[in-house]
């Protein structure tokens, strides 16, 4: 059966996630450090996994295939996923896939050493916006009727 695993230590989508994936009656497994507060929901698991750099993104690794949805942040766990053959959500609602992974990943390899020659500027990003959430309900919906 197709799962939807859930990157979740930082992720803002968790209850948006829950309700779409409710909705199409698909198991939940939210992975985590620790802190996540179990559901209630039958289709919602809360695994956690040991203290350590990683140790979630290498447990959904380890797991997610084909058919799978990921939502996460994380480009280098998305692309482990992607090369699994799961489908890759960011919670902003963005799609990652095996035609862009590898354009993000440098990206983020760019402007991470960008940050390390100049340790004393501090961009920022955005703020995660309620456009942003619409967007990942949008894109979670789609992906799990795929």
């Amino acid at each position: 059966m197709p799962t939807l695993y859930i990157d979740a230590d930082a992720c803002q989508v968790k209850a948006e996630a829950e309700r779409v994936a409710t909705r199409h009656r698909w198991p939940m497994l939210l992975v985590s450090n620790g802190g996540i507060r179990p559901s209630d929901n039958p289709l919602v698991q809360a695994i956690y996994v040991p203290e350590g750099p990683d140790a979630a993104d290498d447990w959904i690794a380890g797991r997610a295939g084909a058919g799978d949805v990921v939502v996460t942040a994380d480009i280098p766990l998305a692309a482990r996923c992607v090369a699994a053959g799961a489908a890759v959500l960011r919670p902003d609602g963005s799609t990652l896939d095996a035609r862009n992974i590898g354009a993000v990943r440098a990206t983020r390899d760019l402007m991470s050493d960008l940050r390390a020659a100049d340790p004393f500027h501090q961009g920022s990003g955005r703020p995660f916006s309620r456009a942003d959430r619409a967007r990942f309900l949008g894109a979670l919906d789609a992906a799990l009727r795929r």
